[in-house]
């Protein structure tokens, strides 16, 4: 076992000097008067090689030396080192390896001085093979310097092993380590495979103190610290006990405590760099002006920005960059103006100054033209885009749905070999399960090289928005026995699939599942647990949930008042309201819809008017477009069709389809054609391809029974090529999803489903009920009307639940349009017969029947 004991040498604060070494072919020419020379023109190529050097002329000293080697003459160890060291200093490699060449064919023996300028060489240029090939010929020629070479020379060749195996044999060999030895080991031990290391020879190093005397030393820990477990709290303490700190050293706490997240410690921590009288340098500014883009503050972002100009770095390429990110966080209303104006300043651009502004555009949300149009104008300069470039591209393309488009990107990623990298993986997973691809987005996901959580939670929220989430399901269980491990981001993804489809059993297993992984607490996932439960219709788990997670921020509160509101439970929605505003918690734009929601299923007119203009009176939020819809909703479905249309002509912008189709079904449910068909002709007008629009009128007609006029929409839908969604509903039975269309027979228990049908249309009949033929929107029969009703896909789903369940939970069935009435009848008896709850979720709201009754007292 190597033990870290120091070798025989006092404890001291400044190690001892190493002995001097004497080095025959190294030793000091004899003077001019005793030494004769054998060839002037040798003397004078070598006088002209010196020259070359002492100017700088790196490469007129080289082809000095080759004319040196053609008359068969070579210079002394000496001018040999210095040629090294130059090639090495202005990172000339290649003629570095020249020199080296030349070395060999002189025949001189090498002594070590010339071996450590080798390694360096050969570590630098990233050769790290040979420079333990030259290592490891040296024999008994290593010193201090080549054991430090070496260290250094694996440590930043990224061969960790090697460099912390290098660092044990030199304490073998009885070498005293130096400052360059503890850096490069430290360096080595940045990660989280060797952190452990780390902290043992930081161990060994505070008996030596060096910790104290070197900066190097200092930084090299404080990042081994960071990178290797996180752990700001022991690199602050190196940083705190270092009595000697440079720009260097400040800035790299600074930008550490910037990248962990600590924003507002990094600004602190720069404010007192400036009160200790250090000037900040272009890395300094640019980490604390990142510091502030993540925490938002563009105040003070302006106050850094003028602090740039007036140190003179306003056109450096490292502070605008990091310019261009603040400006295109930190602007509320997401513009980009200050950005662009930063980026044109700006006399050079880089990979990242172009891939900040373009990023900026993608995030800014509205801009996804201008960041593509960008990304051709950099294609087409003298700068090549990075990873990161494209995955903010394919990002931009998602945005507009352009699939082709992303297409092309990926082609120009595959060009340039970085389709493999992991970021760009993941962008083009999200971009083709966006434009509703999802076959590709999984071969783009299969094909990842290396998978990460990322790409796991890329395919997994894809597929769960898509409504795939058995796939989503399978995915997690092969996360899990891939041991990547899961995240708060992957259980929210998990519970948002199983809430999309309802499958109340996924959620629970889901729920389990993070109760044994530790993340109960987390306040990510309880607002996804709070938004499952009352999306699969359990609106009381939902509520324990609420109750259980501590203090909520506004997307708890806003999740529960929405739940209540969906449920038709408008009183407890108003009192989580205002139970949120007593704790001290402020309400955004999402939580006003909740509450004008809540009002609008009960018909609470007052109130909901009251919310609508203290909104913005109280909380300063001006109404958007979707609250203008809950308003006109709210009046529209309690019959206020003319207060409704004088709503919408008030409005401060241009009404879009969503509140002119809101106003149409109102219109609809109260019977009133000329207002819906005036609502129809405007959303028309913006729109002549709206599927939606064209639905509701011919509905409206239908009801009326204006049958021609039905016709005549029906045709002009099918010239268009638009097609109305199909109706279709589905529950969750034994953590299995069954999915059913209008008179559907394709489920292997059909037969079963239709007698248990046929059954209840017997008994609720005798209850009284009698079919609402009016809800059958086509010109038949009344008989074969009657047939149709009993088609529906709610109804065969509620029956299959009959048959399939004996339990005493309620059945719960989702469906993805309205409820039609004569369902919405029926369920009332179905609840008596069977003497069983049933929840149905619809396009807009929850039903709840139990006992003959509906949780909407049929306001709905």
């Amino acid at each position: 076992m190597i033990s870290l004991s120091l070798p025989s040498s006092p404890a001291k604060t400044h190690l001892p000097s190493p002995k001097p070494t004497n080095h025959p072919s190294r030793q000091k020419p004899p003077s001019s008067t005793t030494f004769k020379p054998q060839n002037s023109s040798f003397y004078s190529l070598k006088d002209r090689l010196f020259h070359h050097l002492n100017a700088g002329h790196l490469q007129k000293a080289i082809s000095t030396l080759d004319q040196m080697s053609q008359k068969g003459t070579h210079p002394d160890l000496i001018t040999y080192s210095l040629l090294l060291k130059s090639c090495i200093r202005s990172h000339n490699y290649q003629l570095g390896h020249l020199v080296h060449h030349r070395l060999t064919q002189s025949g001189l023996e090498l002594d070590s001085v010339i071996l450590n300028s080798l390694i360096s060489l050969y570590s630098k240029c990233g050769d790290w093979q040979q420079a333990h090939e030259i290592f490891e010929s040296m024999g008994n020629k290593r010193d201090l310097v080549s054991w430090s070479a070496l260290i250094s020379c694996y440590a930043n060749n990224e061969k960790a092993f090697e460099a912390i195996s290098a660092f044990f044999d030199m304490l073998e060999c009885g070498f005293y380590p130096n400052e360059y030895c503890f850096t490069g080991v430290f360096r080595a031990c940045s990660n989280k495979e060797n952190i452990s290391l780390g902290k043992i020879i930081f161990g060994f190093l505070l008996k030596t103190g060096y910790f104290e005397s070197d900066v190097c030393v200092g930084c090299a820990l404080i990042d081994m610290f960071v990178k290797g477990n996180g752990d700001l709290e022991s690199a602050y303490k190196v940083f705190d006990r270092m009595p000697d700190r440079n720009v260097v050293t400040w800035t790299l706490m600074i930008t550490r405590f910037q990248q962990l997240g600590f924003s507002r410690d990094a600004v602190d921590l720069f404010l007192d760099m400036v009160l200790s009288g250090y000037v900040p340098d272009r890395f300094t500014l640019s980490g604390v002006v990142s510091a502030c883009a993540e925490m938002g503050l563009l105040s003070l972002g302006r106050q850094f920005h003028c602090l740039v100009m007036k140190s003179g770095l306003d056109l450096d390429v490292c502070v605008g960059c990091s310019l261009v990110d603040m400006y295109a966080k930190c602007v509320a209303d997401g513009s980009v103006d200050d950005a662009r104006k930063v980026f044109d300043r700006m006399p050079v651009h880089n990979v990242m100054s172009w891939t900040a502004i373009i990023t900026g555009y993608v995030q800014s949300g509205g801009c996804d033209r201008e960041a593509i149009e960008l990304f051709l104008e950099m294609v087409q300069g003298q700068v090549k885009p990075n990873h990161f470039t494209f995955s903010s591209v394919l990002k931009a393309c998602a945005n507009l749905s352009d699939i082709w488009l992303g297409e092309q990107v990926y082609a120009l990623v595959v060009k340039m070999r970085l389709a493999s990298i992991n970021c760009v993986g993941n962008s083009l997973i999200s971009m083709y399960s966006r434009c509703g691809n999802m076959e590709n987005a999984r071969k783009a996901f299969d094909v990842l090289f290396e998978k990460n959580l990322v790409s796991y939670n890329t395919i997994v929220n894809a597929y769960a928005k898509s409504l795939n989430s058995e796939e989503a399901f399978e995915l997690f269980n092969e996360i899990e026995g891939a041991g990547t491990g899961v995240n708060a981001f992957t259980f929210a993804s998990l519970l948002s699939g199983a809430s999309s489809i309802g499958a109340i059993g996924k959620g629970e297993q889901i729920h389990s599942r993070i109760l044994k992984s530790g993340f109960k607490s987390n306040l990510h996932i309880c607002n996804a647990l709070i938004s499952m439960y009352s999306r699969c219709g359990n609106i009381e788990a939902a509520f324990q949930v609420f109750n259980e997670m501590g203090d909520g921020n506004v997307i708890s509160w806003t999740s529960m008042i929405t739940g209540f509101a969906k449920h038709g439970f408008a009183t407890r929605a108003l009192e989580t309201f205002h139970k949120m505003l007593e704790a001290g918690v402020s309400p955004n734009e999402v939580t006003y819809i909740a509450v004008l929601s809540a009002c609008s299923h009960v018909g609470l007119i007052s109130e909901g008017l009251k919310h609508f203009k203290s909104m913005k009176v109280e909380h300063g939020i001006v109404p958007r477009m979707e609250h203008y819809a809950c308003v006109v909703d709210l009046l529209g479905r309690s019959g206020h069709l003319e207060e409704a249309m004088e709503l919408v002509n008030s409005m401060p912008f241009k009404a879009d389809a969503l509140v002119l189709r809101t106003f149409l079904g109102a219109c609809r449910v109260h019977g009133n054609m000329d207002l819906g068909k005036h609502a129809a002709e405007i959303i028309l007008e913006q729109d002549p391809h709206d599927p939606a629009a064209y639905i509701l009128l011919s509905n409206l007609h239908a009801s009326a029974g204006q049958w021609e006029e039905v016709a005549e929409i029906r045709k002009k839908m099918k010239e268009r090529n638009l097609t109305k969604e199909a109706g279709c509903s589905w529950i969750e039975v034994e953590n299995k999803v069954h999915k059913f269309y209008v008179g559907d027979t394709s489920h292997p228990q059909a037969q079963e489903i239709y007698d248990e049908l046929d059954q209840l249309a017997l008994k609720i009949k005798e209850l009284g009920y009698i079919p609402s033929t009016d809800f059958v929107l086509h010109d038949v029969e009344e008989e074969q009307k009657e047939q149709y009703l009993f088609q529906h896909s709610e109804k065969i789903a509620v029956a299959y639940g009959f048959i399939s369940t004996s339990t005493s939970r309620p059945i719960r069935v989702f469906k993805n349009l309205r409820v039609c009435g004569d369902c919405h009848t029926a369920f009332k008896y179905f609840s008596i017969v069977r003497r069983k709850e049933i929840v149905l979720r619809d396009a807009n709201r929850f039903h709840h029947f139990k006992d003959g009754t509906c949780s909407c007292n049929d306001y709905w």
